[in-house]
């Protein structure tokens, strides 16, 4: 009954633009009322593309910072590495809205096109840093003009029935989640390559001049392919030339999605979710920044003493953990659930999970080797179910006009909080390093050890 209505609304109040690339877009979905399977697959590429560089630096963050010799003490690197972490939220926050009212006057398209780029100048760079001062420049400028998971979010949303919208988010959180951790894992295994591979790649090669340049150019490889896939990208917005015909258009999105279009900042639902959402991502960016820098500190200092490649291993299996749970259960979960549900579920698991923590440093061999692989990937997994069914909520509470003004606030506001997360996390792991015996609150018992 609920399809009946709104084609019925469709054909009332408005009629196709065959000019109109969104028209073209909903005369498809409205022909064809399956999964769009090839343009789920462009937003799968596009997104895990934007996910790789942005946390593929932290298994190798502290030994870059250790080369750059700018910390004076052992201690005092991760203080650096939070600042280096954080420079590219940082951008992103500052330019997030502005790609969004782009993206809502120009098309979804150039802006996605755009970031890409932008990610293969600035990661490669990155990876060609000489000093902490270059890596943080690069990071930044990243971060500013890689404006690409707004549009995403939007266009994920465009391309799916309104059936088919909670596995769009769902392949966007998949991509990312899982973006979020092959990241990682590149770094781990592919930095320094002249120690770990030197009958490969000798020292007086570029790849042992420059350490941590392997990853961040097979990432901006990686890119560049997927800007050439992004020719065939169709825009979903609608173009029309007459403002009559916005006016229809608007009109139908009111009717069919019973939302309206009112000041961003005054529309609660949205808002609320946008809170909640920079709340889940501050601690999610903290602790994957945190994660790795405890993995690999000494055990002497109450981590693991794990290598790069050590870290890369746990992430690369919790991404395919992660791949399976969101492609299979996610789903339906979320149509028995619902996404507040979902995420509410997640959010509480999660508190027991992160203070388990402390008790799994203290094991060794087979037995921590197991438990924090399966402590990650719950982890990974419980994250992307809250922010799965948080896409959902922001991007059903805006009209398709102000969809991409909506993501561009959204990411603004969670860009902030992300760059918050490395740098506080950063400075207070530094600082639990420096507490090793102190009486309020001493490192050794909140790192796990006696």
């Amino acid at each position: 009954m609920a399809k009946n209505r709104e084609a019925l609304l469709k054909k009332e109040v408005w009629e196709y633009d065959e000019s109109c690339p969104g028209c073209k877009i909903d005369h498809l979905k409205e022909s064809n009322p399956g999964i769009p399977f090839k343009l789920l697959f462009y937003v799968w590429i596009v997104v895990l593309c934007a996910a790789l560089p942005i946390s593929s630096l932290f298994p190798f963050l502290y030994f870059m910072i250790r080369d750059f010799h700018i910390a004076k003490r052992e201690e005092d690197i991760g203080f650096y590495a939070g600042y280096v972490g954080s420079s590219f939220m940082f951008g992103r926050a500052l330019t997030s809205v502005i790609w969004g009212m782009v993206a809502d006057r120009y098309g979804r398209k150039p802006v996605i096109t755009a970031g890409l780029i932008a990610l293969i100048i600035f990661n490669t760079l990155f990876g060609l840093s000489t000093n902490v001062w270059m890596a943080l420049s690069t990071r930044f400028l990243l971060g500013s003009f890689c404006g690409i998971l707004g549009p995403m979010r939007a266009y994920a949303s465009e391309v799916c029935r309104k059936e088919y919208q909670a596995l769009g988010m769902s392949i966007i959180s998949t991509a990312w989640g899982i973006g979020l951790v092959i990241g990682p894992a590149l770094g781990g295994f592919l930095a320094q390559p002249a120690e770990k591979f030197p009958h490969i790649f000798s020292k007086e090669s570029l790849f042992g001049r420059f350490p941590y340049f392997l990853p961040c150019l097979l990432i901006s490889t990686f890119a560049l392919g997927v800007s050439v896939l992004c020719y065939w990208l169709p825009e979903t917005l609608h173009i029309h030339k007459e403002n009559k015909e916005q006016d229809e258009l608007y009109a139908w999105e009111v009717a069919a999605y019973g939302c309206d279009q009112q000041s961003l900042l005054k529309n609660w639902p949205l808002m609320s979710s946008i809170i909640v959402y920079c709340v889940f991502q501050l601690h999610d960016m903290a602790y994957a920044e945190i994660f790795s820098l405890w993995a690999i500190s000494p055990s002497e200092y109450g981590g693991l003493s794990y290598s790069t490649a050590d870290v890369g291993e746990v992430l690369a299996m919790s991404g395919l953990g992660l791949l399976l749970f969101q492609l299979f259960l996610y789903p339906p979960l979320e149509r028995i659930l619902g996404p507040v549900m979902v995420s509410r579920i997640g959010a509480v698991l999660t508190v027991p999970l992160l203070s388990s923590y402390p008790l799994i440093a203290m094991l060794s061999g087979v037995g921590l080797l197991l438990l924090i692989n399966c402590a990650s990937l719950l982890k990974n997994v419980l994250c992307v179910s809250i922010t799965t069914g948080l896409f959902l909520l922001q991007n059903r509470a805006v009209t398709q006009q102000q969809r991409g003004a909506a993501n561009g606030i959204s990411m603004s506001a969670m860009s902030f909080f992300k760059a918050v997360g490395p740098a506080g996390g950063g400075s207070l792991f530094s600082w639990a390093l420096k507490r090793q015996n102190d009486s309020f609150l001493p490192a050794l018992n909140v790192l796990g050890k006696e």
